[in-house]
């Protein structure tokens, strides 16, 4: 038995290279034909908005205190509040959260759904090696016979009724949609970071407020137990007074049980461990920044990203019901193979054959099955759309309602400061003609309950109405270009795990 050497190893290399070659020369004329045969693809639908859509928001109306002018809605929103923490807490959430890395991981997952559609719209080849060995036993002779053969196969389909190319079309949509519901995801993000932060913020001045509010009241309770003490009023002032300290300091730790939980939620929010982070940092609730202009609905509309991808499902459905029809139709394909074969190494890419071979399939009898399932593409069309619309709707009511919201929040606000206004003018009166036995000590106590309390509930307003400015930020927010995150191994994960058990062992 011979044994191939190097070089001959490389002669070998290099007659297959050039037979691979030459075949697929061959079928080049056969490729560019069914490029030119093949049927145009399905048009993608378009569609406008319905007719009914408003040419105005209703709820334009004027401006909230501290928000008289107006300017257009930044991409970054969040940084209309000139809040350096928050602007480092945002970016932080979209480069960490795992939820929106699961999002990119949908968005990679569609693209490679896409790409492989459409590599369907490309002739398949595949190449081929073998070899056989016989043994023949003849008048006492025993003959060995070695054969060598190699080959390549192409298949193609002609894509006649665009069957293949809206597949394409529709998984390049659903690319598009995944992306809009990134978009989608980062905006919801990118507020409820912002609103946590502000809540954080709004249980911090809560906790200011209370604090000073026991201090006030442990003063009065001082001044209420040496008029008892004189006489001159009864045990049960007294004991009322307490009450109300007592009561003051089991707000201080219900905000202060808020705020810790705070802390948590947007540690997790920014991908890390929950942890009182921002235990000793001071939060101011900042002033209302200029309203932004909305523009007219439609084009508020189109910016939104859960509209474009309701829009997209539409879209890809449509072709996905073309895929359907096509499916009923007669399929055509192609298939060309090129062999050779020989009894040595040498003689292999003498002499070869190749044929070319047509196919078409036409459904005969299929119990209604494509029909079918064009009547189920028809209804996910229909479903897709109505979702569209109904999006739509609630995108409008989104916005009408956060105008409305901070509108009337802003009203709320101030009423809230005038009644505050005059609850401590009617305190300090109250508190002066207690002082000179004028006026009995419930009128005191009242009058300092109300106080206090508005003053708790001015801080709740001025926070909610932030919280209102940050929904009306969310409902017309468009998309813009996120960090990228790294995909994650596995072998990255299990590093990690590993690295996780030598430090539990190690402390």
């Amino acid at each position: 038995m011979s044994v191939t050497g190097p070089l001959q190893v490389t002669t070998l290399q290099m007659n297959g290279m050039n037979y691979l070659q030459r075949q697929l020369w061959r079928l080049l004329p056969v490729a560019s034909l069914l490029a030119l045969v093949a049927g145009c693809s399905h048009p993608v639908a378009e569609f406008d908005l319905p007719g009914d859509t408003p040419e105005t928001f209703s709820s334009n109306g004027p401006a909230p205190t501290g928000s008289a002018a107006t300017e257009i809605v930044p991409a970054h929103w969040w940084r209309a509040f000139g809040d350096d923490a928050l602007d480092r807490l945002i970016e932080q959430a979209l480069a960490s959260n795992f939820n929106l890395q699961t999002a990119w991981d949908r968005l990679v997952q569609a693209q490679a759904a896409a790409d492989k559609t459409t590599a369907g719209l490309w002739p398949q080849a595949n190449g081929s090696a073998g070899v056989g060995r016989s043994r023949r036993d003849a008048a006492g002779s025993v003959t060995y016979d070695t054969t060598y053969e190699t080959g390549v196969a192409a298949g193609y389909e002609i894509d006649l009724w665009s069957r293949l190319r809206s597949q394409q079309t529709a998984a390049v949509l659903d690319v598009q949609a995944q992306q809009d519901a990134l978009d989608t995801a980062a905006i919801s993000l990118s507020a409820l970071v912002a609103n946590t932060w502000y809540q954080l913020a709004d249980a911090k001045a809560l906790i200011r407020i209370t604090q000073q509010q026991i201090e006030t009241n442990r003063q009065v309770l001082e001044v209420v137990s040496v008029q008892f003490r004189k006489g001159r009023v009864s045990a049960a002032d007294v004991l009322r007074q307490r009450q109300l300290v007592a009561s003051t300091e089991s707000r201080l730790i219900s905000a202060r049980e808020t705020a810790e939980l705070l802390q948590y939620l947007l540690s997790v929010l920014i991908g890390a461990p929950p942890a009182l982070a921002w235990e000793g940092a001071s939060i101011e609730l900042p002033d209302l920044p200029p309203q932004p202009q909305l523009g007219i609905p439609s084009e508020v509309l189109w910016r939104r990203p859960d509209v474009r991808l309701a829009y997209r499902q539409v879209q890809a459905a449509d072709q996905r019901l073309a895929v359907a029809v096509a499916d009923q139709y007669p399929r055509l394909s192609l298939a060309a193979n090129a062999e050779t074969s020989a009894g040595s190494v040498g003689d292999l890419f003498d002499d070869s054959f190749a044929n070319l071979v047509g196919n078409a399939v036409q459904p005969l009898f299929d119990a209604g099955l494509r029909k079918a399932e064009v009547e189920r593409r028809k209804a996910i069309v229909s479903e897709v759309i109505h979702n569209w619309r109904q999006t739509i709707l609630e995108a409008l009511q989104e916005i009408e309602v956060a105008l409305t919201q901070e509108r009337r929040q802003g009203e709320f606000l101030d009423s809230l400061q005038t009644q505050l206004d005059l609850a401590r003018q009617t305190y300090d009166r109250n508190r002066d003609r207690y002082t000179k036995g004028q006026t009995d000590y419930l009128r005191v106590l009242e009058s300092l309950s109300s106080t206090q309390a508005l003053e708790r509930e001015l801080v709740r307003a001025r926070a909610t109405l932030i919280e209102r400015r940050i929904d009306l930020y969310r409902s017309i927010a468009g998309g813009w270009e996120l960090p990228e995150p790294l995909p994650l191994e596995v072998d990255d994960l299990k590093q990690t795990t590993a690295d996780a058990g030598h430090t539990g062992r190690d402390g």
